[in-house]
């Protein structure tokens, strides 16, 4: 229902007002939920997860093959698996390095060793540096799919206990909301701007709405009080646009039924336009 709502706040049409031809390309087609065996109970429906994230990885490749920049919509954050294992298929064709910037209230570290509910959107991370289930790390053959020293993980302030080691070992650089809430938003992403561009040739940005505060972003899967305000969002966005370095973007976790009047997914659109080039002036 995520990508749905985007839609009905006028996406594609805010998009092409800044002058982007824009192709949809429509859904993946996603098995319903409430009609599937969880299965593995440390990492819940795992083979239908996979087979959605490896459809998706060919489609963000073939569009990333014909020169188009990727924007993927989405509920469930799992599905950065298949978009980040399609574009670094792509870059390690052309033999180019990729870096990621990952901004989110949660690390989304865990592996299903750690995780405490079994939930693949709670991996998904770990799973594009090589931590997690072989199914999802090994996607189209190779693992890890960014070089955890070119990620950067922005907003964090949910983290799990077993998940925390994950974090501080992996390579990875953290900004937690206490990071911005001490440095400053601006000060924040400059060094995570520079994490995710040294010695790459571009990053990915996936944007979990729940790193907004709730009061600006009610309708997501996994609220979190004392997330980013209104305006840094948007600096946020406006500063990646200005780096000039973002080759795709994927912004999920939008949830209508938990949402009003369609909130969050209107300023999911409103940050993606100011990621996508728009300015006050």
């Amino acid at each position: 229902m995520g990508p749905s709502a985007m839609r009905v706040a006028n996406l594609n049409k805010r998009l092409a007002s800044l002058g982007y031809e824009v192709e949809d390309l429509g859904n993946v087609p996603v098995e319903q939920q409430e009609s599937l065996p969880e299965g593995p109970r440390h990492a819940k429906y795992l083979p239908q997860i996979s087979a959605v994230c490896e459809k998706l990885g060919d489609m963000v490749t073939q569009a990333s093959m014909e020169g188009k920049a990727p924007l993927v919509i989405g509920g469930d954050h799992s599905i950065a698996i298949g978009t980040v294992s399609g574009l670094a298929r792509f870059m390690r064709k052309k033999r180019q390095k990729l870096g990621m910037i990952w901004i989110d209230a949660h690390a989304d570290m865990n592996t299903p060793q750690s995780s405490p509910s079994g939930n693949v959107h709670g991996m998904p991370l770990a799973c594009c540096i090589g931590l997690g289930p072989q199914e999802l790390t090994r996607m189209f053959g190779f693992a890890p799919k960014v070089d955890p020293r070119n990620v950067a993980l922005v907003g964090i302030r949910d983290v799990d206990l077993l998940e925390r080691q994950h974090v501080r070992e992996s390579g990875i650089t953290a900004f937690t909301m206490r990071d911005i809430d001490e440095q400053g938003l601006r000060a924040v992403m400059e060094k995570a701007l520079t994490v995710a561009t040294r010695n790459t040739t571009g990053f990915h940005l996936s944007m979990d709405m729940d790193w907004v505060d709730p009061t600006d972003a009610p309708g997501v899967g996994t609220p979190v009080r004392g997330g980013a305000t209104y305006r840094e969002a948007h600096l946020a966005m406006e500063m990646i646009c200005d780096s000039g370095s973002m080759i795709s973007m994927e912004v999920v976790e939008v949830n209508p039924v938990a949402d009003v009047n369609n909130r969050t997914a209107d300023l999911a659109v409103e940050l993606i336009m100011s990621a996508m080039g728009k300015k006050i002036l």
